[in-house]
């Protein structure tokens, strides 16, 4: 069977495929091959998971069933990886060491991130923004310094505004992408990491792996910051993390949270008996056995060592959930923005529904939040920020076929929420005259997007 038929039916993916094996050593697909198959896996799961081709697939488990260090299950058709196979990763996962950091987009959420890896004792902390002031600020108060290329980095932040620039509340990430295709021309480093931090749409991030033509570890990590509560929701708090392929969620959470994800599963785990297995052995017949990798193609991981003791390996220290798909992590961001949308919605459309039937809206919700499961937010001036309606338009344009007719009427609710608001002689409850030509202006709005707008800040 060819590639094609295994992988995908559409060549452009195949095509993806093959670029990005090319990239790899012997002994890292190994690594991914025996993480994929950590606690069981059938036979198409490892192959995506390992981002490797079918007929490699094969020659691979037949190697490391072999040697032990993977089981086959006959009665539930799946690989396992053994006892020995989890002693050989515990000895060979490779800790990437990041030294030198640029943090690209120097704005309300660059800045803090910035001075957030500085703090963590990374000495070579750059930044780059398009605006000079921006650069100049974060020098000046953070020691961040300039960079004015993007050629010699370990590890590329993205903070990247992805809103349009003549509308800040509809999306765009061709100012992203763009920056993306100068590191593509500049970078020098194979396998360093490029990590998203700005929110983007679910496809983002294997278009930038695209782009980078493989050779950096992508992974997306967005962000949870909040400006207004800084000390209890800034740069270190729980987030998500995803990465394109296994070894870029690995490179990817050594840089935020320390320690691999597979690292964090076996860590308590230290009684496998590796039965003398020979590592090196094992690597060097892999290479001489398999035509799928050759010596002249760059190791998708750069500046590595085996040596260095994850305690002392630098890292943000930031709690991390790792999920199976980057996609995962695209959607998260934006669906975790399109529910506080939806929460602020209801209590607008509550607010409104109390002004129409002459009903006193503080006192309502109150007493519906002594209910422990019940907390009804506090509508202000309209849905505040920038962030929230951008990202819930970017969930909406998520999928092509089913469409979320309650985050639809969600928006709907806002608009007249925010006419009702703009419209209102004083804060005080309608009179009865008042709500009936209210509920007859609802029925005869329709939503528009082009009218100016006051907004107060939501958490993102």
């Amino acid at each position: 069977m060819t590639l094609l038929i295994f992988i995908s039916s559409s060549m452009h993916d195949t095509l993806y495929m093959i670029n990005y094996v090319k990239n790899r050593s012997s002994d890292e697909i190994i690594a991914s091959i025996l993480q994929a198959a950590y606690g069981g896996a059938a036979k198409t799961t490892i192959m995506y998971k390992a981002f490797i081709t079918y007929d490699q697939l094969n020659e691979f488990l037949s190697l490391l069933v072999e040697k032990g260090l993977i089981e086959y299950r006959e009665g539930e058709r799946s690989f396992k990886t053994t006892d020995k196979g989890i002693s050989f990763l515990q000895r060979n996962i490779k800790a990437t060491q990041f030294d030198k950091v640029l943090i690209v987009g120097l704005g309300q959420l660059g800045l803090p991130v910035a001075k957030y890896v500085k703090e963590r004792g990374f000495d070579d902390v750059y930044g780059y923004d398009i605006s000079q002031e921006a650069m100049e600020r974060a020098e000046k108060t953070a020691g961040i310094k300039k960079a004015n290329d993007f050629s010699d980095f370990d590890v590329y932040v993205l903070c990247v505004s992805t809103h349009k620039s003549d509308d800040i509340f509809s999306p765009q990430v061709e100012g992203l992408l763009s920056i993306v295709e100068r590191i593509s021309r500049e970078a020098k480093r194979n396998g360093a990491l490029l990590s998203i931090e700005s929110t983007i749409p679910k496809g983002t991030s294997k278009k930038v792996f695209e782009i980078l033509n493989h050779r950096l570890h992508v992974a997306h990590a967005p962000h949870r910051w909040y400006s207004l509560e800084e000390k209890e929701h800034g740069v270190n708090q729980l987030r998500i993390v995803g990465g394109v392929s296994n070894c870029c969620l690995e490179a990817a959470m050594q840089f935020y949270h320390g320690k691999g994800s597979f690292e964090i599963n076996i860590d308590d785990d230290d009684d496998h008996d590796d039965d003398n297995i020979n590592n090196n052995d094992l690597i060097d017949s892999t290479i001489a056995n398999t035509t799928t990798t050759t010596a002249t193609t760059t190791t998708a991981t750069a500046t590595t060592t085996t040596s260095l003791p994850s305690k002392i390996r630098k890292s943000l220290g930031i709690p991390m959930h790792p999920v199976s798909e980057i996609e995962m992590a695209e959607l998260a961001k934006i669906v975790e923005n399109a529910h506080r949308y939806l929460q602020i919605a209801f209590a607008e459309d509550l607010y409104l529904y109390c002004q129409a039937n002459n009903i006193n809206f503080p006192e309502l919700r109150d007493a519906l939040n002594t209910k422990w499961n019940v907390h009804i937010l506090e509508p202000r001036e309209g849905i505040g920020g920038h962030c929230l309606p951008k990202d819930t338009k970017m969930f909406l344009q998520s999928s092509q076929s089913v469409k979320s007719k309650i985050l639809a009427a969600a928006i709907e609710v806002d608009e007249d929420y925010r006419q009702y608001i703009q419209s209102r002689p004083s804060k005080s409850l309608l009179s009865s005259s008042s709500s009936s030509k209210l509920t007859k202006r609802r029925k005869s709005t329709t939503t528009t997007s082009s009218r100016s707008r006051s907004r107060i800040q939501y958490a993102s």
